[in-house]
């Protein structure tokens, strides 16, 4: 796979995965026993908890919701549309595509 098309292909499967996901701007709300309770806050004001974490990967969790989904999938194809693309996009792309479904 070329690097554009590696590109373009993690960006899609970011948009797919985000919108089989629980939207919303994912955060830490307190702990739900010993964990994290992670709650996504929607745009309408209503809140959806997310998943349950160990304390230490609440952050990591709430670092990455699927808020980043259209800023990373923007960045991917934005990097695929140049002559050359910046290595360390392609790498990420590539790292992405091992992980995504």
């Amino acid at each position: 796979m070329d690097d554009a098309l590696a590109l373009l292909t993690a960006a899609d499967r970011i948009e797919r995965l985000a919108a089989r996901t629980t939207p919303g701007d994912w955060r830490t709300a307190g702990l739900l026993a010993s964990r994290p309770e992670v709650v996504a806050h929607r745009a309408d004001g209503g809140t959806e908890h997310v998943a349950e974490a160990r304390a230490a990967s609440g952050a990591w969790v709430t670092a990455f919701s699927p808020a980043l989904a259209g800023p990373l999938v923007a960045l991917l194809r934005a990097a695929a549309a140049q002559a050359d693309p910046d290595p360390a996009a392609v790498v990420l792309a590539r790292a992405l595509l091992d992980r995504l479904p």
